[in-house]
């Protein structure tokens, strides 16, 4: 079966590395002109390192990645810190699997340099995909610059503003979150010893929150600090802001926080959108995965991992039911029957947490006491995220 995949980002990476395993001919077009990712972290649960070693990637992460020793919850004036979950090895022996904290550049190098080792001639750079038709059986796909391809299989893997998605379902519909994000990475030299400890931070408070956590083997801090605005709604990771707009977005704020925002060489910001999950999105002989079809607010930590869990399950299901009479469209259905809940459910649990970082109780340090130990109690964390980081792709029903 020939397979064209749209977007060599982590999820299209992840599903061409997984397809490739399984001996299927895998094509995967990139519109950049070079391989590289931006400049940002990203967290790596269990559910997600598990696929990753499975794939054979996770020993190379090992050298790159930050395995944090916990997560700590912190309140955003007076600092004061309640433990959110351990991991470290309490990760390993629990879930089987660490806890990383990567720089997407680092993963995303890792990943392409696995797939160029099973198919030197795999990733096409270049190739914007523009249009996509479905004849006799066959996906066909145009580029922006004139190349043609024809596979037995199409996936879109080509991130929240899917030219594959708009092609098989129309214009989606996002709706601005009232929330939008900063982001940047601090070199840790520049920071005080105790911002540099190996633990990730989640500060709430009233209409915004702070999360940061290490990366590089405890070289870089990755920051990204969420506030309710209304005056900036574009949807892009490259958009720059200045460190002077991010700090007075947090007025008020405890010195650490004040410190981080300080320290980023360039913040950049990006307005957080909403869409409703998508109750389909296998179109003939077509499909989608990752942000494609289901973006998330990041406030689960768990749009990465979703995307390599959608890509090694499609493999999956392909290998299993993709090679009988019917083609790939049993196989496809099959895919997708696995994955929409638990994706709906990572969409609404992250939107469920926005309204919980930002809750109004936080603004006087009386009520934040109660309401952060009734939030953050041991029973409601294990209740938002035990299911998330138990999830084995290996032993899903196919």
């Amino acid at each position: 079966m020939k397979i064209i995949i749209a977007g060599a980002g982590i999820g299209g990476l992840i599903a061409g590395l997984a397809l490739l395993e399984k001996g299927f001919d895998v094509t995967i077009l990139e519109q950049a002109q070079a391989l590289k990712e931006i400049g940002a972290g990203v967290q790596l649960s269990p559910n997600a390192t598990r696929v990753l070693y499975r794939l054979g990637v996770g020993d190379v992460l090992e050298e790159l990645a930050c395995e944090p020793l916990g997560k700590r919850v912190r309140l955003w004036n007076t600092g004061q810190t309640w433990p959110l979950f351990d991991l470290g090895t309490h990760s390993r022996e629990l879930y089987g699997y660490p806890y990383f904290t990567v720089h997407r550049a680092d993963l995303h190098q890792a990943l392409a340099a696995c797939v160029l080792a099973k198919s030197p001639d795999a990733i096409r750079l270049g190739e914007k995909v523009v249009s996509v038709e479905q004849r006799d059986g066959m996906a066909q796909i145009y580029t922006a610059n004139g190349g043609f391809y024809e596979a037995d299989l199409l996936i879109g893997a080509d991130g929240v503003h899917s030219r594959v998605r708009h092609a098989l379902f129309g214009p989606d519909e996002p709706q601005f979150s009232g929330v939008m994000a900063w982001r940047g990475v601090i070199d840790a030299a520049k920071l005080p010893g105790h911002l540099r400890s190996p633990y990730g931070a989640n500060w709430v408070g009233p209409g915004a929150h702070v999360i940061h956590y290490p990366l590089r083997n405890n070289q870089l801090i990755n920051f990204v600090g969420a506030v309710e605005r209304s005056d900036w709604q574009v949807e892009s990771w490259s958009e720059q802001g200045t460190v002077e707009e991010c700090l007075r977005d947090f007025e008020g704020w405890h010195e650490d926080v004040r410190a981080l925002i300080s320290a980023i060489e360039t913040p950049f910001k990006w307005a957080l959108m909403v869409r409703e999950p998508m109750t389909t999105w296998v179109s003939g002989n077509a499909t989608l995965l990752g942000d494609a079809c289901h973006p998330t607010l990041p406030f689960l930590a768990q749009g990465a991992a979703m995307a390599i869990e959608d890509g090694y399950l499609l493999a999956r299901c392909l290998a299993e039911h993709g090679q009988d009479g019917a083609g790939p469209g049993a196989a496809l259905k099959r895919y997708e029957a696995l994955r929409i809940e638990r994706t709906s459910r990572v969409v609404r649990g992250s939107a469920a947490n926005a309204t919980r970082f930002h809750n109004p109780e936080l603004a006087r340090a009386e009520g934040a006491s109660s309401y952060v130990s009734r939030e953050w109690s041991e029973d409601r964390v294990k209740e938002r995220y035990n299911w998330l980081f138990e999830y084995n792709v290996d032993e899903v029903t196919l």
